[in-house]
């Protein structure tokens, strides 16, 4: 029986913003699927629990404090990746940040604070871990981009634009680094409880008007994304790339539904 069906065993994953919802999900996977992973998050403290959860579970894991969006510390990432598990094959752009702020009033600062992490980060990442790649004959990027990035979110501030910056990017890096054998992929959560999220879901009632949003009626779990990622960084999904796969039960498809239309 194969038990390793993804093909991941004995691979080297990166995975930022290891320490939230979705990059612990996808680290937990990996681990699970028998790949060796470096978790990288801003937060020491979060960082320092998701480590020690996936050793105790037998992982093959290493940590480090990174800030993805100084060049100097994802460079530094990179090399601890290299010293403490070889070079990496997978690079999951998962690291982000969400802010409130209507656009008529929004700062250049605020601006700029979100884009540097939702989407420079995701090239510097990028760019700090393609030499490992290259030194393994060709590699898989897969970025966390939203449905925000399809569907404006209005009041987020910079939000929406920077997940719409992801999509492009990863189309652009799959066709530039294509011939090198780099693959780049999205994954696009809908609506998902995450820590991130979950101020919104404790307002009464808001997690049942969501889930009655969907058409699968329910919202997201952090899981449902690491699956997805999963994939695309396998090579199952060796022939993927530059493509988008929408999680979110069906929500992009509602527009019509929601829309009031008398008779029907």
């Amino acid at each position: 029986m194969n038990t390793d069906w993804l093909g991941l065993g004995g691979k080297v994953a990166v995975v930022t913003g290891a320490g939230g919802g979705i990059g612990r999900a996808c680290a937990r996977s990996f681990v699970e699927a028998g790949a060796s992973v470096m978790l990288l998050d801003l937060d020491a403290e979060r960082l320092a629990a998701v480590e020690q959860e996936l050793r105790a579970a037998g992982g093959q894991v290493a940590a480090k404090v990174c800030d993805t969006t100084s060049e100097a510390s994802i460079k530094a990432a990179a090399e601890a990746t290299q010293q403490a598990l070889g070079p990496a094959e997978i690079l999951v752009n998962n690291a982000g940040i969400l802010r409130p702020g209507p656009l008529a009033t929004l700062s250049l600062a605020e601006w700029n604070a979100l884009l540097a992490v939702n989407l420079t980060g995701y090239l510097l990442c990028a760019q700090a871990f393609r030499p490992q790649m290259l030194a393994k004959k060709g590699g898989a990027i897969v970025s966390v981009a939203s449905i925000a990035g399809r569907n404006p979110q209005p009041r987020s501030g910079a939000y929406s634009p920077s997940k719409a910056g992801v999509l492009m990017l990863s189309k652009q890096l799959a066709l530039e680094w294509g011939p090198e054998g780099i693959r780049s992929n999205v994954v696009s959560p809908g609506l998902v409880r995450t820590p991130l999220s979950e101020a919104f879901y404790q307002a009464p009632g808001v997690a049942e008007k969501r889930a009655a949003m969907v058409p699968l009626k329910r919202v997201a779990g952090p899981q449902d994304m690491a699956d997805a990622v999963l994939y695309l960084a396998s090579p199952r999904a060796s022939y993927v790339t530059g493509a988008e796969i929408l999680v979110d039960g069906g929500l992009d498809q509602m527009v019509m539904e929601l829309t009031p239309r008398p008779g029907f």
